[in-house]
């Protein structure tokens, strides 16, 4: 049987094909997600949702320059006349193909696939292989939003999303927190059958809902949520705009926002704010932690400059751990996140139900110092966080009674407690370190320039972020 693995390179490998084409990495999976839309809902016998006469049997059937404008016709005619999801995929599509030959290649090439094994493995994680592949390739610059899934497995495996719960990312990229939350409760409700009807109805439709604000991101999105029968509603928007007010609040919250300050240096345009920042993370923090319902839970990935930027970052990090109890830190390791090299870390909290004095103690896991530089030569997987995951324990409230059963491990260890008035002390900083760097001692390549470079540049715009809030603290008019 072919695996999703040959599956997915056989596609990959069309790409290359392309390239004459003018055609972008990230164009050629859009690209793709037209194509296997139609050849996925005739595989599914789900094709009754596409209009007659614009299915993938119509488009097989023509050739040549007829097969290249019927294919445009078709894209134009589902994103304004189809309904409900097929239109939202479809939505301002255009084809990036200037070639018919090509298009007939990728058609001819789709149909030839091993459908069966395609089935029996799961549509799904045909797509999402197809999505990792794109994230993975350098050149295509799309790992600023792909999350690694090792990462996303620890996320959730902690978080432990239950049914009847809402799950919200609102910053959702191609759809991975939402699907792996999905996946989690799945695995443990017998694919949903040993839930009530209603409640299976629920996960279907409702469970699980965001925003993206990326058009094309968003249509990949929609593609996965689709592929793996998540039917919630993943809105095209900004969530720093009063649209991210419409999200209702959340039992959990699982997300990786976009790195770096909002385009063009402005403010958010949200007016419920209590402390407007231009720095995008700061702001979706507190869209995060006031998104939450009591008793709530979140993990979500941060860089290194909100757990130390002054001025508004101190008061949002003060803010934070009196409405919400955030338990534990988890510093990870470089080069997760290829297309930037700022050091990132997951902050698990879960709001109080008061708001005040949630927050006690912080426990901050260090998987950063002295671990290996990941990357195509070094895969991240789930085993690296095996060790924090025993250490972080079953409880995802991080409640009172767990916290007191967890073990620290001393300066010589990756796990320690920190309580809240030493954290004060220290300005509210969260950027908590205390191991020894031994990686100057060793013989180890030294990381690519570009991941140095990178890391320099989100440094040095945290160090900007904190002079233009001085400058608006002291009415200066700041520059764009």
């Amino acid at each position: 049987m072919t695996s999703t693995y040959d599956i997915v390179q056989k596609l990959w490998n069309l790409c290359n094909v392309l390239r004459d084409d003018g055609i972008t990495y990230h164009e050629y999976v859009t690209e793709l997600t037209y194509l296997l839309f139609l050849k996925m809902a005739k595989e599914t016998e789900t094709e009754h949702q596409i209009p007659e006469g614009y299915r993938w049997t119509d488009l097989e059937e023509k050739d040549g320059v007829e097969q290249l404008n019927f294919y445009r016709e078709l894209q134009v005619y589902l994103g304004t006349k189809a309904t409900g999801r097929v239109q939202t995929i479809f939505a301002n599509a255009s084809t990036s193909l200037r070639q018919p030959r090509n298009l007939n290649k990728l058609i001819d090439s789709i149909d030839d696939l091993d459908w069966y094994s395609a089935r029996q493995e799961g549509l799904g994680d045909l797509y999402e292989g197809l999505l990792e592949k794109n994230a993975s390739e350098k050149k295509s610059g799309a790992g600023q939003y792909f999350t690694p899934r090792p990462l996303i497995e620890c996320m959730v495996n902690l978080v432990q999303p239950q049914p009847k719960e809402l799950v919200q990312d609102p910053a959702a990229g191609t759809g991975g927190f939402l699907i792996m939350a999905d996946r989690y409760i799945k695995k443990r409700s017998d694919d949903l059958f040993s839930l009530p009807e209603e409640v299976q109805d629920f996960q279907r439709r409702s469970a699980f809902y965001g925003m993206e604000l990326v058009p094309d991101t968003h249509r990949l999105a929609l593609m996965n949520n689709m592929l793996h029968g998540i039917e919630g509603d993943l809105l095209l928007g900004d969530t720093l705009s009063p649209e991210g007010t419409t999200l209702p609040k959340a039992d959990v919250i699982l997300t990786n926002p976009p790195f770096g300050t909002k385009q063009g240096g402005g403010m958010p345009t949200r007016d419920d704010f209590t402390y407007p920042t231009s720095n995008k993370q700061l702001a979706f923090l507190q869209h995060i932690y006031r998104g939450l319902k009591p008793g709530g839970r979140a993990a979500v990935v941060l860089p290194d400059n909100v757990l130390f930027e002054g001025n508004t970052g101190r008061q949002i990090r003060a803010d934070l751990m009196e409405k919400c109890n955030l338990h534990t830190i988890l510093r990870l390791p470089t080069g997760i996140f290829y297309a930037q090299g700022v050091k990132t870390n997951v902050l698990f909290f879960s709001r109080g139900l008061h708001d005040k004095k949630n927050t006690k103690e912080v426990w901050v896991h260090d998987l950063r110092t002295n671990m290996p530089q990941f990357g195509k030569r070094t895969a991240l997987t789930p085993e690296h966080f095996s060790e924090f995951e025993a250490a972080f324990g079953t409880d995802p409230l991080g409640s009172p009674k767990s916290l007191a059963m967890r073990v620290d491990m001393g300066e010589q260890g990756r796990f320690r407690k920190f309580s809240r008035e030493w954290i004060a002390e220290r300005g509210d900083s969260l950027d908590i370190s205390w191991l020894n760097d031994d990686s100057n001692d060793s013989n180890d390549e030294l990381p690519e320039p570009t991941l140095l470079a990178q890391e320099a540049l989100g440094e040095l715009e945290a160090a900007m972020n904190e002079l233009h809030a001085i400058l608006e603290e002291l009415g200066a008019e700041v520059e764009a």
